[in-house]
C-alpha cells in the first residue's frame, strides 16, 4: 500500500508540474517556471522509491509517470480540438477557446524537451543513488540524496533548456537559466533532507525491506533486474 501511495504522489507531482510550468514567476532577480514549487518533490519521492524499494521498482514508476503524463498531454490536446460550446467560448469578453489553447496547449519542441529531460534526469537520479547506496554500505543517506539530485536535476535542466531553446535565446541566457533551475531545485532537496530521512526510515520499518541494488541491470529499458538484493 505504501508503495502505491508513493508512486501515486510521484506521478501527481510530475503531471501537476507540467501543467503549471507555463507560468513564469519572479523570485528576487531570478525567473523560474511555477513548476519549481512541485517538480523537485518528484525527485524526493524518486529518492525514497530507490532507497527503500530499489532501482527496479523505481524504474517501473518512472515509466509509469512517463505514460501517465503522455495520457494527460493527449487528453488536453484532444480537448482543445473539440468544438467549443458557443455560450462557453465568449465569456466576460474573453475568448475561452483561445485561452485554453494558450495555457494548456503544448508546443511540440517544448513537449519533446520536457519528456526527454524527465527520462534522463529521473533515471540518472535513481542510478546514482542506487550505486552510492551500495558503495557507502547504506550509510550517509544525505550524501546520496543530495548527490543524486545534483546530477539528475543538473542533467534535467541542461537537457530541457538546450533542447527547448537552442537557436531561440542566446547561449549566455541559456546557461543562466540552466544554473538557476539547477540551484533552486537542489536547494529544495537539501531543505527537504530531514523529511526524506523520516519517510525513508518509516517506510523501511513499515515494509520490512531495505534493497541494495547488487547485480542489477541498470538499463532503463530492461523490465527485470538480475536480483533485488533485499536484506
Amino acid at each position: 500500500m505504501a508503495f502505491v501511495v508513493i508512486a501515486a504522489l510521484f506521478v501527481t507531482c510530475l503531471i501537476t508540474a507540467n501543467i503549471i510550468a507555463v507560468k513564469l514567476v519572479a523570485v528576487s532577480d531570478l525567473v523560474v517556471p511555477a513548476a519549481v514549487i512541485i517538480f523537485p518533490v518528484s525527485y524526493i519521492f524518486g529518492d525514497v522509491l530507490t532507497e527503500v524499494y530499489g532501482y527496479r521498482r523505481a524504474r517501473q514508476v518512472i515509466w509509469l509517470g512517463f505514460a501517465c503524463n503522455l495520457v494527460a498531454v493527449v487528453a488536453i490536446w484532444v480537448g482543445g480540438l473539440l468544438p467549443p460550446a458557443a455560450f462557453w467560448r465568449e465569456q466576460g469578453g474573453f475568448d475561452m477557446q483561445a485561452a485554453y489553447a494558450r495555457i494548456l496547449g503544448f508546443a511540440p519542441r517544448l513537449l519533446v524537451a520536457s519528456f526527454l529531460a524527465y527520462l534522463v534526469g529521473e533515471f540518472t537520479n535513481a542510478f546514482v543513488l542506487a550505486r552510492m547506496k551500495v558503495a557507502t554500505e547504506g550509510r550517509w543517506l544525505w550524501s546520496r540524496t543530495i548527490t543524486s539530485t545534483l546530477v539528475g536535476q543538473g542533467l534535467d535542466s541542461l537537457v530541457f533548456i538546450t533542447t527547448a531553446f537552442t537557436g531561440v535565446i542566446p547561449a549566455a541566457d541559456m546557461a543562466n537559466a540552466v544554473a538557476t533551475q539547477w540551484l533552486v531545485k537542489t536547494a529544495y532537496e537539501v531543505l527537504a533532507t530531514p523529511l526524506t530521512y523520516a519517510a525513508v526510515n518509516r517506510l523501511k520499518r513499515l515494509e520490512g525491506i531495505d534493497v541494495y541494488d547488487q547485480n542489477v541491470d541498470f538499463n532503463p529499458f530492461a523490465w527485470r533486474a538480475a536480483g533485488s538484493g533485499e536484506v
